[in-house]
């Protein structure tokens, strides 16, 4: 695996692939926040290699597949330099909508095959459960994962918002390198018993949103500032009385930002980093600027009393509202 001495690496899990400290997202290139550009897209992407983010985040689910297409245009050019995670499970119908999770072995079979035939590759690095399936017992659907290790198409496991209770008889079924779970400043709910389990379990925790959807960047300052099409605007952290009490805790997080000398995104960053060398963020994004930015985060040092000051600002359960509407809640820490 080639590495960048300007990037940190941490180790996944418990083998010994080495991942970038910050990877990339690579949801919003093909849906969610605004209109696509894949050209713009695959710069990122390239561009991201070049700064030596080896770790990419896709799913079957984003963009229906486009994304999984997208990002192996990239992979495949430069298959050497990159550690590529997707995951599996939730389901969608042909309009889109979210019909269904799906734990079930046959179809964690079928999956697979799909992303890499969309992928364009032979292994997954990193295939995740992307949503746990309450009707199927866990050691059935990671049995069927630890299949897919043994015919060489899976080389590690992961999953996606389980419980503390999940992942221990997950990881007694099969070694689960990742666990991932949304984490930030504005969504600190993992550490009360997530994160300790992964460390218990030498379990490597990724934190996805760790930019609170974009709002811990400081550009998010009134619902107009996204776009009509955007989900963000249906997301309870956005709407109403939540809007305006989350934006005066940025407006906080941003004078510490100011002092520091870097940006609000890098503040951010570089406090998750802070809480530990098995703790790894996948900031999304499809531009260039915004890219190098959060690679730049690594060098953000962070000293005692600021961890102290922003610990401050944003305390455990700071951020109004929930971070999904009440279908999205109920799929989650299962």
């Amino acid at each position: 695996m080639v590495r960048n001495p300007s990037m940190k690496y941490r180790k996944l899990g418990s083998t010994a692939v080495e991942i970038s400290a910050i990877g990339l997202g690579c949801m919003g290139m093909s849906e969610f926040y605004g209109e696509p550009n894949d050209d713009e897209s695959l710069k990122v992407l390239n561009r991201a290699l070049d700064l030596g983010i080896n770790f990419f985040d896709t799913a079957d689910v984003y963009g229906r597949g486009k994304n999984e297409e997208l990002v192996g245009k990239v992979v495949r050019e430069r298959r050497n330099e990159v550690v590529l995670a997707t995951k599996f499970g939730n389901v969608r119908d042909n309009t889109g909508a979210w019909v269904d999770v799906s734990g079930k072995p046959e179809f964690v079979q079928k999956q697979c095959e799909a992303s890499l035939k969309r992928l364009g590759i032979n292994t997954i690095d990193l295939y995740y459960q992307h949503r746990v399936d309450p009707n199927v017992p866990i050691e059935e659907t990671v049995g069927a994962m630890a299949r897919l290790v043994e015919q060489g198409k899976v080389r590690h496991l992961g999953l996606s918002e389980a419980a503390p209770a999940t992942i221990r008889r997950a990881h007694k079924t099969h070694p689960i390198s990742a666990l991932q779970t949304e984490y930030s400043l504005w969504t600190r709910d993992p550490e009360a018993e997530v994160i300790p389990t992964c460390r218990e379990l030498s379990i490597t925790f990724v934190p996805y949103s760790p930019l609170g959807r974009g709002f811990l960047t400081g550009s998010i300052k009134k619902l107009d500032d996204l776009g009509a099409n955007d989900y963000r605007r249906n997301a309870p952290r956005f709407q109403g009385d939540n809007f305006e009490r989350n934006v005066q805790i940025q407006n906080r997080l941003e004078e510490i930002a100011r002092e520091k000398k870097c940006t609000p995104s890098q503040l951010a960053l570089a406090w998750l980093l802070a809480q530990g060398d098995d703790i790894v963020p996948i900031p999304g994004t499809k531009r260039l600027n915004y890219l190098e930015q959060n690679a730049a985060a690594v060098q953000v040092k962070l000293s005692p009393q600021d961890l102290r000051r922003i610990d401050e600002v944003a305390p455990a359960g700071v951020a109004a509202g929930a971070r999904y509407p009440e279908a999205g809640m109920s799929r989650v820490n299962l």
